[in-house]
Order: C-alpha cells, then sequence, then structure tokens
C-alpha cells in the first residue's frame, strides 16, 4: 500500500467516523436540539413536523453516507471508481450547500465552514483516489 492509498484510507475513515456521530442528533431529544440551535444563536427551533422529520432524516442521513465511506476505506482499491464518483458529488454537494447557506441566512461562521470543507475535501478525496494504482507517482 503507497502512501495515497494509506492517505485516502485515513481520510475516508476519519471523514467516515466524524459523519457517523450524527446518528446521535437523529435520535436525541427535540429539546436538545433547541438547545443547540439556540446556543448557535439561531433563536429557537420551530418544534414543527417537518423541521422534526428533516432534522433527524438529514443527521441519518450523513451516518449512513458516513458508513459508505467507512466501507470504501476497507478496499479502496476494488472500490477507487465509487470513491472518485463520491468524491465528485461532493464537491457539486459542498457548492449547493455553500449556495443554500447563503439564501438561507445561515452564520458566517457555519457558511464557511460547511460548504468550502466540503468542496475541499471532496476535491482531496478525488486527488488521492486518482493516485491509487499510479506506479512512479513523485508529489
Amino acid at each position: 500500500m503507497d502512501r495515497f492509498e494509506k492517505t485516502l484510507v485515513a481520510v475516508l475513515r476519519l471523514t467516515g467516523f466524524v459523519m457517523l456521530t450524527a446518528i446521535v442528533p437523529a435520535v436525541m431529544p427535540f429539546a436538545w436540539m433547541d438547545d443547540i440551535h439556540r446556543l448557535l444563536g439561531m433563536g429557537d427551533l420551530p418544534n414543527a413536523p417537518i423541521v422534526n422529520y428533516l432534522t433527524r432524516s438529514l443527521s441519518a442521513m450523513y451516518a449512513m453516507h458516513g458508513a459508505l465511506l467507512m466501507f470504501f476505506s476497507i478496499d479502496v482499491r476494488r472500490y477507487v471508481t465509487a470513491v472518485k464518483f463520491m468524491a465528485a458529488l461532493a464537491v457539486l454537494f459542498g457548492a449547493g450547500i455553500l449556495a443554500i447557506d447563503i439564501i438561507a441566512g445561515m452564520p458566517p461562521a457555519w457558511t464557511i465552514g460547511e460548504g468550502p470543507f466540503v468542496i475541499v475535501l471532496g476535491g482531496l478525496l478525488l486527488w488521492l483516489s486518482s493516485r491509487i494504482g499510479i506506479e512512479g507517482v513523485k508529489s
């Protein structure tokens, strides 16, 4: 396993683990979500069915994505095409999330830390996965 493959495995596992922690908000009491929402300076979290559904289903979706990344990390050579596809989607998703954050009026720290981070992470995964199996690549 070369250094690109080792780095890709580490990034996939770290990202996957962090995303798996999103299962916690999927099942946490709504009052806790409301407390966090207020701590972020966004006021009371509306206690409406659509808000409850969206917060929980999105958290579950992030956790599912994390599990998928962990699975890919088991054999990156076998799943390199899927990793490249997910990485390209992450770049596009990050751009979309950045636009959504701006339109929604999210706090600046949130906006800067979310979309651009996902774009950079997707770019890193795409670059690393494109190096898998290339012999004699110099950094």
